[in-house]
């Protein structure tokens, strides 16, 4: 994920933050030190964020390892600012095996929060809801707070609205019952409903937060939908039919005027590099050939800018597996290669092209590929 920073590594997994992170800990921080104007307040916010985010992924490891065990791996994990999100290299094919999944994260705040309370029992300290509840008078009381806030994050996670746990466990339980997309517009239709309540309500309430909640659910509603009727679109579809035939090459000892030239004439933005055996050797992107101009000159070689770590599908493979390849690339092209002999190129835009002609094909609403 763009303006997303590594933190630490677990259990092979890279856990980054988001730059819009850094919000809530202003926020929280100003929430604690205005009351009485208490830098040590301040601080104590901030500590609990820590602590809390810490929660955080470890609930996101839950999905994680669950996904593990059926196959799946996890690319990484992106703590934002109303949570974490685990990126699944796919999701899992079965109702069951997703619904498990989904599960596994909030069971991870079910077990975290008995510790806490068993650790409550023991110190004999209460557990009232009121401490977590005005956490700005709550003092040093770390294992209070930690218990409701898993409570919180259990019962929050599982309402039923992308992205959060509920809308997927509700999407697996529909699944069940009828075709997977039917199940994800569903699910994705009652997390938009929810984010529409949320939304009035925290306008009404002058709360940003909720507002942008509501905001954040509204949109992971509409991309899960938009996703679903592409993996749908693609599904069983080879890569060369969806691929460009009609593609113009660089050789890696022309200049970049050869590239601005095509760029200009055609439709075309990223271009495959082939040597003299007409073998791929590299990938010159528009971006790579704007900088390169604007750093050395349109006398540079292509050699010399162009990308040498891009993803390759084949002709033979699915559209979605290749599709879903390119979209967690750096790059917006993918040549597609035969016995190391370029054939076409895949891109977004002729991915989104092929969905709309099969979505007016078939009646159905156009989903977007990017």
């Amino acid at each position: 994920m763009r303006w997303s920073f590594r933190l630490l590594t677990a259990f092979g997994i890279g856990v980054y933050i988001h730059a819009t992170f850094f919000i809530l800990l202003i926020w929280v921080g100003a929430m604690y030190y205005l009351p009485q104007h208490s830098w040590l307040d301040a601080l104590d916010g901030l500590a609990f964020v820590a602590a809390l985010f810490t929660v955080i992924v470890l609930h996101e490891l839950g999905h994680a390892l669950m996904a593990r065990r059926f196959g799946i791996r996890t690319r990484d994990i992106t703590l934002l600012p109303i949570g974490g999100v685990a990126r699944l290299e796919r999701m899992p094919e079965k109702p069951a095996q997703e619904l498990a999944v989904a599960l596994a994260g909030p069971a991870v705040n079910v077990v975290l929060a008995g510790i806490f309370f068993v650790a409550l029992v023991l110190t004999r300290e209460p557990t009232g809801a009121g401490t977590f509840m005005n956490p700005a008078l709550s003092g040093w009381n770390f294992l209070q707070r930690m218990m409701w806030v898993n409570i919180i994050l259990a019962v929050f996670n599982m309402l039923p609205a992308f992205p959060m746990d509920g809308g997927r466990v509700l999407r697996a339980i529909l699944a069940m019952r009828m075709d997977y997309v039917r199940a994800t517009h569903v699910a994705a239709h009652v997390g938009q409903a929810m984010a529409f309540v949320i939304g009035i309500y925290g306008m009404f309430s002058f709360n940003p937060f909720l507002i942008f909640i509501a905001f954040f659910v509204w949109m992971g509603a509409s991309a899960e939908a938009s996703l679903a009727q592409m993996k749908a679109g693609l599904g069983g579809i080879p890569v060369s039919r969806v691929m460009i035939t009609d593609f113009r090459t660089l050789k890696p000892e022309e200049p970049l005027t050869h590239a601005v030239d095509n760029l200009l004439s055609g439709y075309q933005q990223d271009f495959p590099v082939v040597d003299g055996d007409e073998k791929i050797v590299g990938l010159l992107t528009r971006s790579a050939l704007v900088n390169g101009i604007a750093k050395t000159g349109e006398t540079t070689l292509v050699e010399h800018v162009m990308d040498l770590k891009f993803v390759v599908a084949h002709p033979s493979e699915t559209a979605e597996a290749a599709f879903l390849r390119l979209q967690n690339s750096n790059c917006h092209s993918m040549p597609v290669l035969r016995e190391d002999k370029l054939v076409g190129v895949v891109t977004a835009e002729n991915v989104g092209e092929f969905l709309m002609i099969q979505a007016a094909l078939h009646g159905e609403p156009r989903a977007r590929a990017a």
